[in-house]
């Protein structure tokens, strides 16, 4: 059986290296990601259909300087929270991530609520790709039925996930891939169309000044976009999850989190500021965002003259989604595998293959997904709609339950005399990125729909739809807190070395 290649690091009985490889002998998960595998996926979680198409109903609320001033902000928490993770996963490199760290440095209670709310978070989005790889389907085969591609599309994906862990990393590497390259030649493109180097006449930054541009709809808009920009970004946190089964994680991890800034950087900043530059604001189809033909991407390749936008439009957003559903495979197994070492889930999903591929909790998940998916088929698609409302909010509930651990986690290293330098990666900034991200993320649950309060009369069938997450994860949280009567780990007690995955 492999290990990683584990630098030591002083501790009492022993070394961090030799912890992490007796973990390895114990669990069975094979460290097959390489470097290039985790940065592409920490890279492809962030890109999908949240930037494909979304991006153009956030300009057209806000403006484009609206929009560029919300995924900044937006961005920059994001950048704070990944590091915060970095930090973690390079020292204590374990499949259940946050929700190991959640348990370990906070309390065991808000890590079994942090493990189950985010499987489910991703079990529930699964089903999401599913109804999206049907719609992208249709636009070539308008007769064909929805089942069919829907079941396709989950058979690949459990394909790809039980043959190993390395088929996984490799396929998600080339689903990255393509939507990277899509990017760079987009940016690219509209840049030479802003000059006027692709011919005619230079655009430049005339549509910046169009009606109530750059800001459009004053600071409510933009708070506004705030909730679209933070569900573009999620995704990121999945770097946490594949450290796990990293070659080298205490290697790898800082060298793909060092890269995150610049990647939010140049994939939202510079394509709001590409598609606000080309397309003014007040552009109707800019409102649409989940019509293909209509997306801020087909619009500016239409203008250059590309015949076939739409239909290489769509087939790239069909890899966004597979992608995405491929990522959410993988993170919902490994999460549910690792609850299930701790004793917060069934015995029986902690079971591996001699490949290493957790197969019940993959089969469970994929099961789950396609009852999600099939949801959408009956009562007018009700419930469906209020599976993907919960889902979304508990992707911002797993960014606090990061942002807190990581402050514990620091506290803890130092109130038990550690020294900073042995941390394989540091994280600038501290304490105010984990506050800073702590913060933002806390006024975008919270802000989710305050359009809901600010009626004649309070929209109460609004708020249990949009906030329906908070009560299910406090009943998860505060339930098994009751049951087991955890308590806060006091900083000197937090265990700071991997025992067991």
């Amino acid at each position: 059986m492999e290990h990683s290649e584990v630098q030591a690091s002083p501790r009492v009985g022993g070394s961090l290296g030799k912890a992490i490889k007796e973990t390895k002998q114990k669990t069975g998960l094979k460290r097959k990601l390489g470097a290039r595998h985790i940065t592409m996926i920490s890279l492809g979680g962030t890109i999908g259909t949240g930037l494909f198409l979304a991006s153009g109903s956030a300009i057209h609320s806000a403006g484009p300087g609206g929009a560029l001033l919300a995924y900044g902000l937006v961005g920059i928490m994001v950048f704070f929270l990944m590091t915060s993770l970095a930090e973690m996963a390079a020292y204590m490199p374990v499949a259940g991530s946050f929700s190991v760290y959640s348990s370990k440095f906070v309390d065991e209670a808000l890590g079994f609520a942090m493990g189950w709310n985010y499987w489910y978070s991703w079990a529930v989005t699964i089903a999401a790709e599913l109804s999206a790889v049907v719609l992208v389907m249709k636009y070539w085969f308008p007769d064909s039925p929805s089942l069919l591609w829907s079941g396709i599309c989950l058979a690949l994906l459990f394909f790809l996930n039980v043959l190993s862990v390395k088929s996984f990393g490799e396929s998600e590497y080339w689903f990255s891939l393509i939507k990277v390259a899509t990017i760079i030649i987009f940016i690219i493109t509209g840049i030479m169309m802003i000059l006027g180097i692709m011919g005619g006449e230079a655009i430049g930054v005339r549509n910046f000044t169009v009606g109530d541009a750059p800001i459009n709809g004053g600071l409510m808009s933009v708070l506004g976009i705030f909730m679209v920009a933070g569900f573009s970004f999620q995704g990121t946190e999945l770097l946490g999850v594949t450290a796990g089964e990293s070659k080298n994680p205490r290697k790898h991890v800082p060298k793909a989190i060092k890269q995150v800034f610049w990647r939010i950087l140049l994939f939202y900043i510079l394509t709001i500021a590409v598609i606000g530059l080309i397309i003014p604001y007040t552009t109707p189809e800019l409102a649409t965002s989940d019509d293909i033909t209509v997306s801020p991407f087909t619009l500016v390749f239409e203008k250059v003259g590309f015949a076939f936008a739409t239909s290489v439009m769509n087939a790239i957003i069909l890899t966004a989604l597979l992608s995405a559903g491929n990522s959410g495979m993988y993170a919902c197994a490994r999460m549910l595998w690792n609850m299930s070492k701790e004793g917060q889930a069934p015995k029986f999903l902690g079971k591996v293959t001699k490949k290493g591929i957790p197969l019940n909790a993959l089969i469970l998940t994929s099961l789950v997904g396609c009852l999600a998916f099939l949801s959408s088929f009956f009562g007018d698609g009700v419930v469906y709609t209020w599976l993907l409302n919960a889902a979304g909010l508990s992707g911002f509930i797993a960014w606090i339950g990061i942002a807190v651990s990581h402050y514990r986690f620091r506290r803890a290293f130092t109130a038990q005399g550690k020294s900073l330098d042995k941390l394989p990666y540091k994280a600038k900034w501290f304490p105010f990125g984990p506050i800073f991200a702590f913060v933002l993320c806390a006024f975008i649950i919270l802000g989710q729909n305050y359009s809901a309060f600010m009626g004649p009369e309070i929209d109460w069938n609004g708020i249990l739809v949009s906030y329906i997450s908070l009560p299910l994860f406090f009943i998860l949280w505060l339930g098994y807190k009751f049951l087991k009567k955890t308590k806060l780990v006091k900083l000197t007690d937090c265990d700071l070395y991997p025992t067991r995955e």
